[in-house]
């Protein structure tokens, strides 16, 4: 027997297919994670992406005010 999903427990991944990684910062300058998070998103808990989700965004912030 399979195991059913719940389609609320999907958690879409943010890559954006623009794979280089910033060595100033160690994140893909697509998506923002770092390679541990890419590498292992596949086996994260919906909770434990939607962490890292919710952290994007004051990467961002980071990524900008850097040289």
């Amino acid at each position: 027997m399979t195991a059913m999903i719940d389609p609320d427990d999907y958690v879409k991944s943010p890559c954006v297919r623009v794979c280089r990684v910033d060595p100033a910062t160690r994140l893909c300058i697509g998506c923002l994670r770092s390679l541990d998070e890419i590498a292992h998103w596949m086996g994260m808990a919906p909770d434990q992406r939607r962490a890292v989700l919710a952290d994007l965004p004051n990467r961002t912030v980071k990524r900008r005010i850097l040289p």
